[in-house]
């Protein structure tokens, strides 16, 4: 697997319970191979004309190009927000073991 073929996926919920119940469904689908549940921040943008700010759960989601368009409707069907962020960023490089791992385990079942 070239490291172009792994994404980071990230994400943000809006609390613990609702980034825990997205990450286990992810993982259950093999959608994705890791996620890190990482604490709190705060995040400050504008929504609709007014400049809001929450705190919220990043996600970082471990995936492939291959289950991307998959990982991506999962993430809408389930994520409580009107608009999530959904941001992928393909891999320039990592552990060529790692890297096979996240694609073993993300192979459709």
């Amino acid at each position: 697997m070239k490291p172009t073929d792994a994404y980071l996926v990230i994400t943000n919920l809006p609390d613990r319970e609702s980034a825990a119940r997205l990450a286990h469904a992810l993982i259950e689908k093999h959608l994705a191979a890791c996620i890190n549940i990482l604490s709190p921040c705060r995040s400050v943008y504008r929504w609709k004309g007014k400049t809001e700010g929450a705190e919220e759960f990043p996600m970082l989601i471990k995936s492939t190009r291959d289950r991307y368009a998959e990982l991506e409707a999962a993430i809408r069907a389930d994520h409580p927000y009107e608009l999530p962020e959904i941001i992928a960023v393909p891999l320039a490089g990592g552990l060529p073991a790692y890297l096979e791992w996240v694609a073993a385990e993300t192979r459709p079942a």
